[in-house]
């Protein structure tokens, strides 16, 4: 870790946060959240991080051991196990937001992004009392015990290309979906969490329109879609390709900031309850 970032993250740690905040993202679907971009065979990762996806000591990553760590790429290496990470799009979201609002906030403001994305799920394997839900809670709770500035923003959720394959899953993903908002905000006690979601850019199958026409047609209050198609896709047809996902994290970060004009969501005092017993 540069000397400046370590540095950063000590004193940032050490002042429990009484001079700054910390704006937190949660990043939860399957492989085009986790990363492939750069990617190579599904086995080597080519090492290329562009411009928008470095390190920055205002941004901030929940690592699976849940230690706040400096985020750099690939930000789901210990998280989605078994896989080749690469380039996602969460260090592009969070140097996009900062470089919009930067001059606004000043220097008090920490972005904390938790990696929670793994490959090749279907959103059946996201539903309440899943293991992967209930990590996904486990880790949001965690990112802001003690609750000293630290708010719970946004998820970003990109998922839905393994629902693609059996028209019975793409015909039920809206449905699911909903399910499953109502329940993570129900359990985070956050019952207006933004959702930011990404509407599938390719599929495993050949429902994809159908699962994209659930997602650009979900209904719930404080659920916004950000669409990939037409993002570049590399050869396998099915992931993004490292700017790709730069293009994407910024989507994501423009909707971001969009829906904080009207919607600016605060850790409640039931949330600290919570994650205080």
């Amino acid at each position: 870790m540069p000397m400046l970032s370590c540095l950063f993250l000590v004193l940032f740690l050490q002042c429990g946060f009484s001079s700054s905040t910390m704006d937190i993202f949660i990043l939860a679907g399957q492989s085009n959240m986790a990363g492939r971009g750069g990617v190579r065979n599904g086995r080597f990762w080519d090492g290329n991080v562009p411009p928008e996806c470095q390190p920055n000591p205002s941004i901030l990553r929940l690592s699976a051991s849940l230690q706040w760590e400096v985020a750099r790429e690939p930000l789901h290496w210990d998280i989605d196990l078994g896989k080749t990470c690469g380039v996602g799009p969460g260090l592009a979201f969070a140097n996009e937001v900062l470089r919009i609002k930067g001059e606004s906030v000043g220097k008090n403001v920490v972005m904390g992004l938790v990696p929670c994305a793994k490959g090749g799920t279907k959103i059946g394997e996201w539903s309440k009392g899943t293991s992967l839900y209930n990590e996904l809670v486990r880790r949001a709770i965690e990112s802001v015990k003690g609750n000293n500035g630290k708010t719970i923003r946004a998820l970003l959720w990109y998922q839905g290309e393994s629902d693609t394959v059996r028209e019975e899953d793409a015909e039920e993903y809206g449905h699911k979906m909903e399910k499953f908002i109502m329940d993570l905000r129900s359990d985070l006690h956050l019952p207006n969490l933004l959702v930011i979601q990404v509407a599938v850019a390719s599929g495993e199958g050949k429902y994809i329109e159908k699962v994209r026409h659930a997602q650009l047609g979900l209904k719930l209050p404080n659920v916004k879609c950000v669409d990939a198609k037409g993002l570049p896709l590399k050869t396998d047809k099915l992931h993004l390709t490292t700017i790709s996902q730069v293009h994407l994290g910024k989507r994501l970060a423009h909707a971001y900031l969009a829906s904080t004009t009207s919607h600016h969501q605060f850790v409640n005092q039931s949330l600290t309850t919570y994650v205080a017993s």
